[in-house]
């Protein structure tokens, strides 16, 4: 089973969602990209939201993903880029739980979550596991999760309203609206279900309206980093957001990880 297929139904819509073009961590992964010494691998980079800005930056990058309909965004936007961007980008698809790149990098980045799409502890080892295996003696991951908020899991408005966020426009002039519900949570096993609407106004009048489920686990710090021990990591820092203020200054913040190899 490939991970979460649901992406394809909206991606070409992925890179003009308000809270994801704002994101505020374009600049970390493109700073840790132009710092490797060496070819990057990118999981779970989609469109190439974070994965083009580190080959404008110089980086050389690989980027990975499940998702088929991601990566046909990606490689247009790619395809619009100058030369010597494009030649710096290979685009690979597959699963992070089981892949083989016949090669080794010093750096692993997974931007945005694409870890919380691992629902069992068995997928996130054994996705763990392939990681490591593509990363050089001493090489690095880094990636990000959301922390959680004990209060936000167990609000239950979350189940009956909405969280509907700001319009957006497409170039090609499509209004959209996003409405995100939980309309599911396994408290046992970590993981919460959301359902994603997207309304779609056409410049001819037409309105549409789309809906999938995507299913996200979440961890906590101390379990994130009980696992990558597991697998063979030296866990070097754990920062609380993008800047790097340590992890705990803020709440709920950010988990963002940064492991080595041991």
């Amino acid at each position: 089973m490939s991970l979460c297929p649901e992406y394809d139904t909206f991606a070409d819509l992925y890179d003009h969602v308000t809270p994801y073009r704002d994101r505020p961590d374009v600049a970390f992964y493109a700073a840790l990209a132009r710092e490797a010494s060496g070819p990057v691998l990118e999981m779970a980079c989609g469109t190439g939201r974070v994965l083009i800005p580190c080959a404008r930056a110089g980086a050389a990058m690989i980027g990975a993903d499940a998702s088929p309909g991601m990566l046909e965004v990606c490689r247009k936007k790619l395809g619009a880029e100058p030369p010597e961007v494009r030649a710096r980008v290979e685009i690979v698809q597959a699963d992070m739980r089981e892949f083989d790149l016949g090669r080794r990098v010093p750096l692993i980045t997974m931007p945005f979550r694409g870890f919380q799409h691992l629902l069992t502890v068995e997928d996130q080892r054994r996705a763990l596991a392939a990681l490591r295996r593509h990363l050089a003696p001493g090489g690095r991951l880094v990636f990000d999760v959301f922390n959680p908020s004990i209060p936000m899991l167990g609000d239950e408005r979350w189940l009956v309203n909405p969280l509907v966020e700001p319009p957006f426009t497409t170039p090609d002039g499509r209004r959209v609206v996003r409405r995100l519900r939980m309309s599911g949570r396994d408290y046992i096993g970590q993981v919460q279900e959301i359902e994603i609407e997207h309304e779609v106004a056409y410049p001819d009048g037409r309105v549409e309206r789309t809906a999938a489920r995507t299913r996200l686990r979440y961890s906590f710090r101390y379990e994130v980093e009980h696992l990558l021990v597991r697998e063979g990591f030296e866990v070097e820092a754990v920062y609380a957001d993008f800047e790097r203020h340590p992890y705990g200054s803020l709440y709920p913040g950010d988990l963002v990880v940064v492991a080595r190899v041991r």
